[in-house]
């Protein structure tokens, strides 16, 4: 333990410049070089100490270079060398020849040693927290690398940013954060893959959190981005792992991953295959009050179902490096999923509170997702500065859906009726990409690039009833409907930088066309607006350990397909959705204050908000006495006030406390078809997680969630609770990972909502119930073995 401390000493004595040069004439110049015992591959960034032989006392010392070599001078000849690497067994040379005032040591191997690297304890190189113009960024330091450690582990240890048992990421509380590698989007952070167990600790610089995105960034909201920052020395040779996992309900899947880095090429895959099942309970009551001319009448409709799905998955890709400052990459994902579903609802009639009547709908639905994704990548780092840069992009992807239903209504005299609904949905998107960076002066940056967005769809659905034995088309449900948007977006920022404080200005202008038909009936809504978005930031370091941030950006939300799609739901004939065609886009101006403050055993991240939206979306339903209509409709402004509070304490080396709290109380304004929906309310989210190191190395991880009542437009929601409880072990030396996860303990996960429509009431309740998934990930070669299976997304 002592002998590593004191090389990892010396290490950061050499790479922090306390190192001195003896290059002179007539000294022994010291040349060699040093690779891996597995493979010959060169070790970039190893330690070289020179040491005296009477003495043993340190001399001087180096780091190799990324080709593995190193280069010293030594005024007595009388010394031996000590090369040391994380992770490999140190070695030491004192038996060597001078010749010609040179000492060439060739190539020098070094060993493996990983049980030593799980012993190790750092005293230096901690990970820290700084705020950027427009992000925080979390600088990787040497207390996250240990065997095993994959980038979830990494973004499990960042403020705000919280990875559970299975390795959902959340930003906030919310899962809607999009993941990018070096500022681009890959097919590694896809949500259902386990890509980012393929990148390891050591491999990650530092990691960019950013929940109020600048001008640079698409203007279409999100809950933030998270930005992992790779290092230029990616661990060489073969990494690869596979994982099996089973559980209840029905989810099995078995995993390949097998990546291979060379000096030019990162080639990396991924295969997998499984199946799994997700289980719902529902409940919905509609009452209707008595009237002059009718009795109070009840309908309870009570429905379970399950969704299954195989699926199948393949990534491949490929960095090339044309040389040190040009890198290409091609990646392409093709996933395929055979889905089938069966639901049952009965309805229960009562009159004046006695069963009238009873009656059943039954729903048997197959399906086939075929989809692909590739990414194709160029990037520039000029010579003259090391933010200089071009990267180009273009990307494309395929979503495809053939979908068959059937429909049985089974009335109270057993005779039923038939219903056929058939779904051809094709769906692609293209994005172009060009970002351009350029450094001048010392602290002065401007940007500039441009993206555009397609978007084409076709959803050709029919509805079809069973007459007199056959299946007549109904043309009042029968469509095909083209949705087609285009988005070109053009931004420019300009940012200046000192050691304490900097400012950022940014302004993007994004043109928006979309198009709708309906084919059948010829109609027809087009839209276009153009708009700017202009963004502010700014911050200020008061010491290393307390800072604070403050932005405004301007922000977009577009009606997506399904909003916009008129098509009904035909699962529930009583309560039934459709979209809206001549949906308009909804915009927010986002003000936000962010202060951390890091202590010895942790940190603490105070944010106040204030959102204040127009043209707000929302979903109306309307009721003709019997039927209940849901659509979405832009109704008036919402201003929201929030504050947020993320914790997270370390007070042992054993245990962990991560804390989440959103509150935020919001003001409603807006009328549709002469009703006034002026309201205001409150909400509050809250999330505690506890990690915990046991013996054995065994990880135990229990979360609690709470989310609070809270008024909606037309009634309110329920409060939620639930629990969520992992275990971890590693064995042989961190090759093997056995996880044992389960979400939602107590099964108490019940979403409840209550709605009161122009004197009707509607109350539902939803639950999935308990998931318990065991997995095994095994690595090898140089692979690690990936920590968190992969999930599907609700």
């Amino acid at each position: 333990m002592n002998r590593i401390i004191t090389q990892l000493f010396f290490f950061l004595f050499v790479v922090f410049g306390l190192q001195q040069n003896f290059a002179q004439k007539g000294n022994v110049q010291i040349i060699g070089k040093v690779v891996e015992e597995a493979n010959q591959q060169p070790i970039a960034f190893a330690t070289v100490i020179l040491k005296n032989k009477n003495t043993n006392e340190n001399i001087s010392g180096t780091t190799t270079s990324d080709d593995g070599s190193f280069e010293m001078t030594s005024k007595t000849p009388d010394f031996y060398i000590e090369v040391s690497f994380m992770g490999f067994a140190t070695k030491t040379i004192k038996n060597f020849t001078t010749k010609n005032g040179q000492a060439d040591f060739g190539l020098i191997v070094l060993k493996a040693d990983v049980e030593t690297l799980e012993d190790v304890t750092i005293i230096a190189e901690k990970s820290q927290t700084e705020f950027k113009l427009d992000k925080k960024v979390f600088n990787v330091g040497k207390d996250l690398i240990s065997s095993g450690a994959s980038a979830m582990e990494v973004l499990n240890n960042v403020p705000s940013v919280n990875v559970s048992i299975e390795g959902a990421i959340s930003l906030r509380g919310s899962e809607g954060v999009q993941i990018l590698i070096n500022g681009k989007p890959s097919v590694l952070t896809n949500g259902d893959s386990n890509g980012l167990g393929t990148i390891t600790a050591d491999m990650i610089q530092s990691v960019e959190v950013i929940t109020n995105p600048s001008a640079k960034y698409n203007a279409e909201g999100t809950s933030g981005i998270i930005n992992l920052i790779l290092k230029k020395d990616e661990k060489k040779g073969i990494n690869g792992s596979v994982t099996l996992n089973t559980g209840s309900p029905n989810n099995h899947s078995v995993g390949l991953s097998l990546n291979k880095r060379t000096e030019k090429f990162n080639i990396f895959s991924q295969f997998g295959v499984g199946r799994r099942t997700f289980p719902f309970e529902s409940e919905r009551t509609n009452t209707y009050p008595a009237t002059a001319t009718s009795t109070e009448r009840e309908l309870t409709t009570i429905g379970d179902g399950n969704k299954n799905e195989k699926f199948y998955n393949v990534v491949l890709g490929t960095d090339y490096h044309i040389n040190e400052n040009n890198v290409i990459t091609l990646s392409g994902n093709f996933a395929f999923e055979d889905e089938s579903e069966d639901s049952d609802l009965a309805y229960y009639n009562y009159l004046a509170g006695t069963l009238n009547e009873t009656t059943y709908r039954n729903e048997n639905t197959t399906a086939t997702n075929p989809k692909w994704q590739y990414d194709l990548q160029y990037k520039k780092d000029f010579e003259d500065h090391k933010d200089h840069s071009l990267l180009l992009s273009a990307t494309g992807s395929f979503f495809g859906k053939d979908k068959k239903s059937l429909f049985e209504d089974i009335n109270s005299t057993n005779s039923s009726d038939l219903q056929k609904t058939a779904t051809d949905f094709k769906e692609a998107e293209y994005s172009f990409k060009l970002d351009y960076t350029h450094p001048f002066w010392e602290k002065y940056k401007f940007e500039t690039g441009f993206q555009y967005d397609m978007n084409d769809v076709s959803n050709d659905y029919s509805v079809a009833n069973l007459i007199n034995d056959e299946y007549i088309i109904d043309p009042n449900f029968t469509n095909i409907f083209d949705y087609d948007q285009k988005v070109l977006g053009v931004y420019g920022t300009t940012s200046y930088e000192g050691e304490k404080w900097g400012i950022m200005l940014g302004l993007r202008l994004e043109d928006t066309n979309v198009n709708t038909l309906l084919k059948n009936t010829n109609e027809k809504n087009d839209q276009k607006y153009t708009n700017l978005f202009p963004s502010l930031h700014s911050s200020y370091k008061f010491t290393d350990d307390f800072s604070m941030q403050v932005g405004y950006s301007r922000r977009i939300r577009r009606p997506n397909l399904w909003n916009l799609n008129p098509f009904t739901s035909f699962r529930d004939k009583f309560n039934i959705s459709a979209g809206n065609p001549n949906l308009q886009p909804e915009f927010t101006d986002s003000y936000e204050f962010t202060a951390i403050y890091k202590f010895n055993k942790g940190n603490v991240n105070l944010g106040v908000y204030h959102l204040y939206t127009t043209d707000v979306m929302e979903r109306i339903t309307s009721t003709d006495g019997l039927v209940y209509i849901t659509q979405p409709e832009n109704i008036g402004t919402n201003a929201a006030t929030g504050l947020e509070l993320n914790m997270k304490y370390n007070p042992f080396r054993w245990f962990t406390l991560t804390g989440n709290f959103n509150y935020n109380y919001f003001d409603r304004k807006g009328d549709y078809e002469e009703t006034s929906f002026d309201f205001t309310g409150d909400r509050f989210t809250s999330r505690m997680t506890g990690k915990f190191k046991l013996p054995a190395k065994f990880d135990l991880e229990v979360s609690g969630n709470y989310s609070s009542k809270y008024k909606t437009l037309q009634g309110e929601n329920n409060d939620n609770l639930f629990a969520n409880l992992g275990v971890r072990k590693k064995i042989l030396k961190g090759k093997m990972v056995l996880n044992l996860s389960v979400r939602d303990v107590f099964a108490s996960r019940v979403f409840e909502s209550f709605r009161n429509i122009d004197g009707n009431t509607v109350s539902s309740t939803y639950k999935r119930g308990r998931f318990v998934t065991f997995g095994v990930s095994f690595g090898f070669g140089k692979g690690e073995a990936m920590e968190f299976s992969g999930h599907k997304r609700f």
